[in-house]
């Protein structure tokens, strides 16, 4: 996954997709494709998922019970893998959602320096 920008292309913190893949299916169950798109839109296109990083991120979600998946036809009569979130998978999301929310307002904290917390 690459964050666009002008001339730049950077990989996210290790575990970014993975949180964002549980986020989409906490939605919606989805196949691939549609996770793509969902998260390039969600991201104003600011983000850009490659099959190169998303399959690999599904199939460690998938190792980790974190999310299930079922072969089925698509609306355009294609087969696809469709991936639903397991309890184990919310679980799992809520935790990370937490730990990012705290890293974040770290690096808030470091780059902006005069904004007070409470």
């Amino acid at each position: 996954m690459a964050l666009t920008g002008k001339n730049t292309a950077r990989d996210l913190f290790p575990g970014a997709l993975e949180m964002m893949i549980l986020e989409s299916l906490r939605r919606q169950p989805a196949h691939g494709y549609a996770l793509v798109q969902h998260i390039q839109q969600r991201s104003n296109n600011l983000l850009q998922v490659e099959e190169g990083s998303l399959y690999p991120a599904l199939q460690r979600l998938l190792k980790d019970k974190l999310v299930k998946a079922e072969w089925g036809i698509s609306a355009t009569n294609r087969r696809v893998r469709t991936y639903t979130i397991t309890a184990a998978g919310l679980r799992h999301l809520e935790k990370e959602i937490s730990s990012f929310e705290r890293m974040f307002e770290g690096i808030s904290l470091v780059l902006n320096p005069g904004r007070a917390t409470s």
